[in-house]
Formats: structure tokens, C-alpha cells, sequence
């Protein structure tokens, strides 16, 4: 059985990006909105919110990182919320446009869904080796 360090290394560069983009947000939400051109909302809680679930997230994609046989069942976690990602900046597109940001945080986020989705058969075939031994 191939070793899990390709897995720990996605789910540590996912952390990684999920973290620092949650950070940004929270920190300089009015710099990232101006430089990307985009209007800011109303109010900035909405952003400092959505920007908290993304360090959640980050949270425990080192979670996943540190121990990926053991915690599997968290990336579903994962791949719903790169799909629900991609899924409302598709959806908008399609019905009124979005500004490029979301965009490209989209076409990463597509590459996270995919290769999280990849990711569960190969988690799952390790916990089962692990069991026969």
C-alpha cells in the first residue's frame, strides 16, 4: 500500500489556503475587495463571517492532514464545502455574473473537490488494510 504523504500534503495545502484566504478576510476585507474591484457588502460581519468558516475549515483540514486514515469521515466535510463553493459561484454566474475573484477561488476550489473526492477510495482501501493486520 502506497504511503498516505501525498494525502497529508493536499489536506496541508488545502488548510494552508482555506486559512490564509480566512485570514485575509478577516484582517484586510477592504483592501482584498478594493484591489479585486469588487463592491463590498453592507456590512463587513458578512464577510468576517464566511471568513471564519473558511479557518474553521482550515482547522480541520490540518485535522485530516495530521491523521487522514483516522479522520476520513471529516473530508466528506470537505467536499461539500468545495462543492457548495463552486456550486453558488456557478450558479450566480449563470444568472446575473460574478466578479473574477470568485471566479478563481472557484477554479481552485474545483481542484479541491475533485482531488478530495479522489482522495476517500484511497482512505478507505488504507483503513482496510490496516484492519487485516
Amino acid at each position: 500500500m502506497k504511503s498516505l504523504l501525498p494525502i497529508r500534503i493536499l489536506y496541508s495545502v488545502a488548510a494552508a489556503y482555506d486559512g490564509l484566504l480566512g485570514l485575509a478576510f478577516i484582517f484586510a476585507a477592504p483592501v482584498v475587495f478594493q484591489w479585486a474591484g469588487v463592491t463590498p457588502p453592507n456590512h463587513w460581519g458578512y464577510v468576517h463571517f464566511a471568513a471564519g468558516m473558511l479557518v474553521i475549515f482550515a482547522l480541520m483540514f490540518l485535522r485530516i492532514a495530521w491523521d487522514p486514515a483516522g479522520n476520513r469521515a471529516l473530508v466528506i466535510y470537505g467536499v461539500l464545502l468545495k462543492a457548495c463553493y463552486v456550486a453558488t459561484v456557478v450558479w450566480h454566474e449563470f444568472h446575473g455574473g460574478v466578479p473574477p475573484i470568485w471566479k478563481v477561488f472557484a477554479a481552485f476550489d474545483t481542484v479541491f473537490l475533485i482531488l478530495f473526492i479522489l482522495s476517500l477510495p484511497r482512505l478507505g482501501a488504507y483503513v482496510r488494510m490496516q484492519r487485516n493486520f
